[in-house]
């Protein structure tokens, strides 16, 4: 069973706040498969997730150390939160020794990675191309000014604010009823 739900979100609190009404429906077990060029969002959407979930932050995007794991401030599911741009497989992630049935996990770059089963959330993030302070899309993921990080990336330019559209696909019976919906 599939089922697509679509999403705007005009500015960066406003994917935090998707973030946060996620988080609030997501339990132990669930996998997010999020994709979408540098800039789009995905770590912005990331930190509303784990506020939503109440986890201990910061939650910053994990692109140099593979995964980060964010424990419960309020006894429930940790967020483990993946950049797996750099895994050829899913046998690379599965060396993480990661726990899936127990946490909520966020997988960046996922898509092709993972083989998702049962149930799962892919999240596909359109930003505009051509904004002219956005990262750049073609930049080199190994060097750190490729994706800015701290206060002033916020992963999307505070200069040019442009609508991400989201498309939410849920998979699996869990999702069949809608996400948010």
């Amino acid at each position: 069973m599939t089922k697509i739900e679509h999403i705007e979100a005009a500015s960066p609190d406003e994917m935090h706040d998707v973030g946060v009404r996620l988080g609030r429906v997501l339990a132990a077990g669930d996998l997010l498969i999020l994709t979408g060029p540098l800039g789009a969002g995905k770590t912005t959407l990331t930190r509303g997730i784990g506020e939503g979930l109440g986890v201990r932050g910061p939650v910053q995007s994990p692109t140099f150390v593979i995964a980060r794991t964010h424990p419960s401030l309020v006894g429930g599911a940790p967020l483990v939160h993946v950049d797996a741009y750099r895994l050829a497989n899913s046998d690379e992630l599965e060396d993480l020794d990661l726990d899936f049935e127990a946490s909520v996990v966020v997988a960046e770059w996922g898509a092709g990675v993972l083989e998702p089963t049962g149930s799962w959330i892919e999240i596909e993030i359109e930003r505009p191309t051509g904004a002219g302070a956005d990262p750049d899309p073609d930049a080199d993921r190994g060097d750190e000014a490729a994706e800015p990080t701290g206060a002033a990336a916020e992963d999307w330019s505070e200069a040019l604010v442009e609508a991400r559209r989201m498309t939410l696909t849920g998979h699996g019976p869990r999702w069949a009823g809608g996400i948010l919906s």
